[in-house]
């Protein structure tokens, strides 16, 4: 805050990002609750075998938001691991990533980041079964790819690491990046996993599909249970909501700071003013008893004794006022005669 009780400019930007990162902040949370109150409200389906007629039954032969738990089952072919032997599944993703060490300017530290350079996903239609080998009642996974938190087990992973020379260590120095090798990794939705999907349930031409529901609403695909992801993402609410809260509060304790202000230099400046009009009443009631005519009186006079020429300067109000004697015959604890303010120190005044 500046003498003239404007904000400074790092009072602003805290208070405009902090302000900022809370909307955002806010929105999320929002989002997440409403996922969350959604995924509460879904219906859960088992898997049996009269679930076709129940949605034959069902209004539209859908229900448009279901929970339903079930065990991967091909439908026809398997894709299988290209590291691990006899490993099967229906979704394989392989990721390529280089890792290198970065010089940061800042910090003058060595950072270790990642890339991903390369990546694949390969799936094969599936179903969710019934753990009871028995029911042959299955559910179509439709657009797997597309859900949240599908949470792939890392099945093999190896990191090759970079050879150096001595000259390519000396360019990595100059460069300020450092190559430490690649990472591999090989995940899997494996046969015979559990998986739990959220999502819009319909019996299409006596095929049951679990796809990517409408209204906004999410879809989910993971190995976690019900009450599980119930739990995760209830987390994530409560992380943005206290992170909204941090930065919400930080905004608020900031514009109420700077408002304080203002309302401080306000108050002073109006303190000031009054006493400025009040030590020009005194000044001419002063005048007058001494039969003195204002424009007789010379601008650079003493405001005490409007005799002698003022010579000094008062701070840290910076008012120049009085003259050396006058200032010395003021009491104990100094103050200056036109705003009060308490004189720290005084610096005289050579007027050529």
């Amino acid at each position: 805050m500046d003498s003239n009780g404007k904000p400074s400019a790092a009072q602003i930007v805290v208070l405009a990002t902090s302000s900022a990162l809370t909307a955002i902040f806010y929105s999320i949370y929002r989002s997440r609750a409403t996922t969350v109150a959604r995924l509460k409200e879904a219906k859960k389906v088992s898997i049996g075998q009269d679930l076709k007629n129940i949605l034959s039954e069902t209004p539209g032969r859908c229900v448009p938001y279901a929970v339903i738990e079930g065990v991967v089952r091909a439908v026809k072919e398997t894709l299988s691991s290209q590291f691990v032997e006899n490993c099967k599944g229906v979704i394989e993703r392989l990721t390529l990533k280089e890792e290198k060490m970065v010089w940061n300017r800042t910090t003058h530290l060595w950072n270790n980041t990642e890339k991903v350079i390369h990546q694949r996903t390969n799936t094969v239609p599936f179903d969710l079964g019934s753990h009871n080998e028995h029911i042959a009642a299955a559910v179509r996974v439709m657009r797997p790819l597309d859900a949240a938190e599908l949470d792939l087990e890392t099945i093999y992973e190896n990191f090759h690491p970079t050879v150096q020379s001595l000259s390519s260590v000396i360019g990595h120095f100059i460069s300020g990046e450092r190559p430490k090798g690649i990472h591999e990794t090989e995940e899997m939705l494996r046969l015979g996993d559990n998986v739990t999907g959220v999502g819009e349930l319909v019996l299409d031409n006596n095929l049951i599909k679990l796809q990517p529901p409408k209204q906004g609403f999410s879809y989910f695909l993971t190995r976690l249970d019900y009450e599980s992801l119930l739990r995760k993402q209830g987390n994530s609410v409560r992380l943005w909501r206290i992170l909204t809260l941090v930065f919400g509060v930080t905004a608020c304790s900031m514009l109420i700071y700077i408002l304080w202000k203002r309302y401080v230099h306000h108050q002073r400046s109006k303190k000031e003013r009054s006493m400025f009009q009040e030590f020009k009443e005194q000044q001419k009631k002063r005048m007058r008893e001494l039969n003195i005519e204002e424009n007789s009186i010379p601008p650079t006079s003493c405001t005490v004794c409007l005799s002698r020429e003022r010579c000094c300067v008062f701070l840290e109000c910076g008012h120049v006022c009085a003259c050396t004697q006058c200032y010395q015959a003021l009491p104990e604890p100094k103050k200056c005669p036109i705003c009060r303010a308490v004189i720290d120190r005084v610096v005289p005044l050579y007027n050529s």
